[in-house]
């Protein structure tokens, strides 16, 4: 794909896109790629299609983890060239226009999708693989719920020619692409992982219940069940499809995160990238739109983790270490404003260390942690946090805003 074979509709929509991103970062009112999207759209309503002609592209889609594992799979492309991606974040379609139009000719893309509109990317992108996460509950006041956006998808994918990989721990995962595979759509499953069982435990095919046993689970009337994986998450490193094993050094904690890297690299190898090449490039990746953020204030060394939903909290605390951990909770728009997901998170596992909470509905995250009887403190703000906690280590865990937030008090914070 070049600018000069675009019509000059798609071209004059190119230009107004970059120049308006340009000028929303100029002036300080975001990195534009959200705007820079929707005026060029507005110009040329099949602009994203025209972009995405020539190259070869994967799509990476799932509730939680898209952002790291579209970082991922992007430096593990790198080594086959100039990769397009929106590494920020914005994955509805302004923003994947935005960020092919950013680009300019590249062979590669990678973009994270909102997996909302994963059919609506499909059929403009015409993906050469697309990634499936999981499925977990989010934003309860306006996300769908899993079993429905489970059904979404799994009418969205068949009849396509395109690479399926996926997570072969997610019963609704697997339900989604096992139509597709179906009717020939090949597919490479990943032992990723799921720590959070409680939107898997019926079968959506019959409505039996799901069983598990370690690693293994199934549907009681044999309807549905764990298919073999080609990719495994294995100690400190990846076992790939040929049964080797590849050590990662991470710079990103947690399991979780090896996990994005085995499907990362799953994703890759299906365009070529030997494992062994990729492996290192992934080592580089040490922080994500200020995800994972290790940043040291007055003696303090500070982590800052984001979660969003049930699932993406219990894996923080899996990643957390046994230091003073900030928990700031928030329920403004891009947050979702319903706070009643806290009940679903189990937080007895921050039993014993120092937890202090903020934000704006830190008195909601109170309750909850009294009903698990986890002793708190509240602060009113990061800075008042920093200053009650001695020097060493202090983990940070918050949602959208709140985390936003506390990146901005970091950086006045001298």
């Amino acid at each position: 794909m070049t600018d000069h074979k675009l019509p000059m509709r798609a071209k004059l929509a190119t230009s107004l896109s970059r120049g308006a991103a340009a000028l929303s970062r100029a002036t300080g009112r975001g990195d534009g790629s959200v705007i820079g999207g929707r005026i060029a759209l507005m110009v040329d309503p099949n602009l994203l299609a025209e972009l995405a002609a020539g190259r070869a592209i994967a799509l990476i889609s799932g509730t939680n983890g898209k952002t790291t594992t579209t970082r991922l799979t992007a430096a593990a492309m790198g080594v086959l060239g100039d990769v397009a991606t929106n590494s920020l974040g914005a994955n509805m379609p302004t923003g994947h226009t935005s960020a092919l139009a950013k680009a300019g000719a590249t062979p590669y893309a990678v973009l994270e999708v909102d997996e909302h509109y994963l059919k609506q990317v499909l059929d403009a992108t015409h993906p050469k693989v697309v990634a499936l996460l999981n499925l977990s509950r989010d934003q309860l006041d306006r996300a769908k719920e899993v079993a429905m956006m489970a059904a979404l998808w799994r009418d969205a994918l068949p009849g396509r020619d395109l690479h399926i990989v996926a997570n072969a721990d997610d019963p609704m995962v697997v339900w989604a692409a096992n139509k597709a595979v179906a009717t020939g759509t090949s597919v490479t499953w990943v032992a990723a992982g799921q720590r959070f069982h409680d939107d898997s435990w019926v079968c959506p095919e019959c409505g039996a219940s799901i069983e598990r046993n370690g690693d293994q689970w199934a549907c009681v009337a044999g309807n549905l069940s764990r298919p073999v994986p080609h990719w495994a998450v294995s100690g400190d490193g990846v076992v790939d499809n040929t049964g080797t094993y590849h050590h990662i050094e991470l710079q990103l904690p947690g399991r979780v995160n090896r996990a994005n890297a085995a499907t990362a690299l799953a994703v890759a190898a299906h365009f070529g990238v030997p494992p062994a090449k990729a492996v290192p490039e992934l080592a580089k990746v040490a922080s994500i739109a200020g995800r994972y953020a290790v940043v040291e204030r007055d003696g303090r060394t500070v982590r800052l983790l984001l979660s969003k939903n049930p699932a993406g909290w219990l894996e923080a605390f899996d990643m957390a270490d046994d230091v003073p951990t900030l928990l700031s909770i928030n329920a403004r728009d891009p947050d979702g404003l319903d706070t009643s997901w806290l009940y679903d998170v189990d937080f007895s596992s921050l039993r014993g260390r120092r937890v202090l909470v903020t934000g704006d509905r830190a008195m909601d995250l109170a309750v909850r942690l009294e009903v698990n009887e986890v002793p708190f403190e509240h602060v009113k703000s990061f800075a008042q946090a920093l200053t009650l906690v001695p020097p060493g280590r202090l983990e940070v865990i918050a949602n959208y805003t709140a985390f936003q937030d506390i990146r901005a008090e970091l950086d006045r914070v001298n």
